[in-house]
């Protein structure tokens, strides 16, 4: 199995979910180096045609044949244990890779800095990558969301840093080993891995253990879970500890907070030292927690104070994190990828104060039977921040329906919910029922994305006014 990307040289490697954000972006970083790629997908898409445009050879069906004479095959954890691919590589013999394996390999030359959390580590490494570059450093990255700025979730920078966002749901990023390591916060998710709270902790500690002889762990001083980690006697004495958070004390020490109706501004004191304001273009406290990680880990690195600064004001956000999706005659229309209640609580929180006098219409996805059965209540007391929600039926993902549990049991616990699981009924309610001043949300990690288009269409049919 590869572990050094230089053992990938005159190699093919064939992606079996090579469409997916986090595949996607592996096959354009694999391409960069001049590795050869090719990939297969359920369906076709932009990002298959974007990868062929990048000289990959990419199929939108999965065939058994298409994996014979291929050095490596990669897999997303989406794939099927009985996926046609992936048996007959299995038969061939073929080595088999991991997304996490492949992605440590692609890093394996580089000083990788790997971003992990329950929340808010799509957004942390986007701002980190955005405040380095500003610095000059030219990092590559590899983020399961798409950076605003650039139009891309990945790129083989000409820098020797490698941002990376480290996804804990299947445990599998413990095998990064990376240089340096930020965790935003510890929960309760991915209940259909993690049976119990203990267990995610478990997971984390053993995260930071993989970090590299005397590495970096950045950690949020505001989070139980984050704390409880970076303050772990039984860390090794080796690894540079660094907080940061609103918590006097704090390494990197936040206050004198504003928040606004689409950004936020605040102080950020380094070591007891000021190091200037912190200005940001997207909106609330948790952002602020997110910036305050990047540039707590952009100084510990060793970079200046005042690009981090720049990098980090200049920050316009990632895909599907509140997403300015159309403003049509006063209503504007966001999508955001919340699909756990402390996501839809601090997006909600934001969402209001972004509607000011107006109202927030939300329409919600449950994501996985598992988490929906686990958070019921959670997800009742956090929708209801909204002034008025939709809910639709749960997306299942990979998982198999759980009886007797339905997105209709959130909403007949809530003040403002009710039940639409038809996607265009749904769309029509809010079409018919907004306000100018209002903000409509679509909200979930599913396939509830596809609605906002459709919403801002038809606003604009109903005011007869441009989107």
């Amino acid at each position: 199995m590869a572990n050094d990307i230089s053992q990938w040289s005159g190699k093919r490697l064939h992606f079996i979910g090579i469409g997916g954000a986090g595949m996607s972006g592996l096959a354009r970083i694999a391409l960069s180096h001049g590795i050869t790629v090719t990939g297969s997908d359920a369906k076709d898409s932009t990002v298959l045609s974007a990868l062929q445009a990048l000289g990959a050879q990419v199929s939108p069906e999965h065939k058994a044949s298409q994996v014979d004479g291929a050095d490596y095959i990669i897999f997303s954890t989406a794939i099927s244990a009985a996926n046609v691919e992936l048996v007959r590589a299995q038969e061939l013999q073929i080595p088999v890779l991991t997304r996490a394996q492949a992605l440590a390999t692609l890093m394996s030359q580089d000083r990788s800095i790997a971003v992990a959390g329950t929340h808010g580590k799509t957004t942390t490494s986007s701002m980190l990558t955005v405040a380095l570059q500003s610095c000059g450093l030219d990092p590559s990255f590899a983020i399961g969301g798409t950076l605003t700025s650039s139009g891309s979730n990945a790129h083989k920078g000409t820098g020797d840093l490698f941002v990376a966002e480290a996804d804990e749901s299947d445990g599998s990023f413990i095998e990064y080993h990376p240089n340096a390591a930020i965790v935003t916060n510890i929960e309760h998710d991915h209940v259909d891995f993690f049976a119990k709270p203990e267990d995610v902790t478990k997971a984390f500690n053993s995260f930071a253990a993989t970090i590299s002889q005397d590495g970096i762990l950045v950690y949020c001083a505001d989070d139980a879970g984050s704390a409880a980690l970076g303050r772990n006697p039984k860390l090794r004495p080796d690894l540079k500890v660094v907080s940061y958070g609103t918590i006097e004390g704090s390494d990197l020490y936040i206050d004198s907070i504003n928040l606004l109706a689409m950004g936020s501004t605040a102080r950020a004191l380094w070591k007891g030292r000021l190091v200037g304001t912190l200005s940001l273009q997207v909106p609330g406290l948790h952002n602020v927690l997110n910036a305050g990680a990047a540039l707590a880990m952009g100084l510990a690195l060793g970079a200046p104070a005042a690009e981090l600064l720049s990098g980090l004001a200049s920050f316009h956000g990632t895909g599907r994190r509140f997403e300015l999706k159309g403003t049509v005659h006063g209503i504007r229309v966001i999508d955001d990828y919340g699909h756990h209640p402390t996501e839809i609580t601090v997006t909600l929180e934001a969402a209001k104060r972004y509607a000011g006098d107006g109202r927030v219409l939300a329409i919600f996805q449950p994501h996985r039977y598992s988490r929906t059965q686990a958070f019921m209540k959670e997800f009742s007391t956090a929708l209801d921040i909204a002034d008025e929600v939709i809910l639709l039926e749960i997306y299942a993902a990979s998982e198999k329906p759980i009886p007797g549990v339905s997105a209709a049991q959130i909403a007949s616990a809530m003040e403002n919910g009710q039940f639409i699981p038809n996607f265009f009924e749904a769309s029509d309610w809010v079409i018919e029922n907004a306000k100018p001043g209002d903000v409509i949300l679509t909200l979930g990690a599913g396939d509830v994305n596809s609605l906002a288009p459709i919403i801002c269409d038809g606003l604009a049919r109903r005011f007869n006014s441009p989107v």
